[in-house]
């Protein structure tokens, strides 16, 4: 009897006679891993190649980038050699601290070998733009193998069904960003700063650590620093940062605090600055609110209020339930 991959990864077995699984397209075809993912965030790319060509090994596989995923690195593989081909972007795309991107990573290319009865990944990682309309990208990839080669590469027509073609494209499903805090948000002032729609995730249970998010304005002349601040049900607040390292996501804390330069505006959000309670005393539950400070290096404490979003969504509608 042999086992087949299907498209979530785990082997299945078939006994039904005159019924071939390896000819289902829904089953055979190279697929993401990951198929949704969020707008203005990173993305960790894992293509699944579920078997060669017409039974003879891939030797090759080849994943073009679709526009709008920007700063693209391939995961070395062992045996495998990993070559990229760069280009210039159809226009510049803001990444993180400021920085803009105007080129990248187009292509990647594995070359090595896989035997038909075997299936691999092939990972990348990447950023999603910030603008990229919600709805379906595509990563057309071309199998080469020792007799012939594969293209992944057929794209539905508006309103048809990939399901319906022959060699559909791998599809990445482009959710739309957390939503804008209301107008209505509360905002607080602290000298020349106003922090605008403080909140923070809901907490799972048995969670020690949640995070904070905001918008910090400086409409002064000078700079200034968030440092610290409190929180009543949290045993240490701390300023922190999200970025990527050679393709991984990394945390870690500012110990000189978070600068927000004259003129300009510092956004807290998941996936980049954010401040971080550590060693909570009990759950954050959707719809609370918690008051709390910030302490800035020039314009000293202020008093804020979080409201609670849900957990692993965005920054809740104005107007919270319950007060702590």
């Amino acid at each position: 009897m042999k086992l087949f991959f299907n498209a979530a990864g785990f082997a299945s077995s078939f006994v039904l006679a005159g019924f071939v699984l390896a000819s289902s397209p829904a089953v055979a075809h190279v697929t993401l891993e990951v198929r949704e993912a969020k707008a203005g965030a990173p993305y960790k790319a894992t293509l699944r190649v579920p078997h060669g060509c017409d039974g003879t090994a891939t030797l090759k596989v080849k994943a073009q980038i679709p526009e709008g995923v920007i700063a693209v690195k391939p995961m070395p593989k062992a045996g495998w050699q990993v070559d990229t081909v760069r280009g210039a972007y159809a226009k510049t795309y803001p990444y993180y601290h400021g920085a803009k991107l105007s080129e990248g990573v187009k292509e990647i290319a594995w070359t090595g070998k896989l035997a038909d009865e075997h299936f691999d990944e092939f990972v990348f990682s990447g950023f999603l733009a910030a603008d990229l309309p919600a709805g379906r990208i595509y990563f057309q990839v071309t199998q080469e193998c020792e007799k012939g080669d594969m293209r992944w590469s057929e794209i539905p027509a508006a309103g048809r069904d990939s399901h319906a073609l022959k060699a559909p494209a791998p599809a990445l499903v482009i959710l739309a960003q957390h939503a804008a805090p209301s107008a209505a948000a509360q905002s607080f002032k602290a000298g020349a700063l106003t922090i605008e729609a403080p909140w923070i995730r809901a907490t799972p249970g048995g969670a020690r650590i949640a995070g904070g998010y905001m918008k910090i304005t400086n409409a002064g002349k000078d700079a200034d620093r968030l440092v610290g601040g409190t929180f009543p049900v949290a045993g240490r607040f701390e300023v922190h940062e999200m970025s990527m390292d050679g393709g991984v996501m990394k945390m870690r804390e500012l110990a000189k605090g978070l600068e927000i330069k004259p003129g300009e505006s510092v956004e807290l959000k998941p996936g980049g600055y954010h401040v971080m309670f550590m060693d909570l005393k009990r759950g954050l539950k959707e719809g609370e609110t918690y008051k709390g400070t910030l302490v800035f290096e020039k314009a000293g404490k202020v008093e804020i209020e979080y409201k609670i979003g849900p957990i692993g969504g965005g920054a809740p509608k104005a107007g919270g339930h319950s007060h702590h």
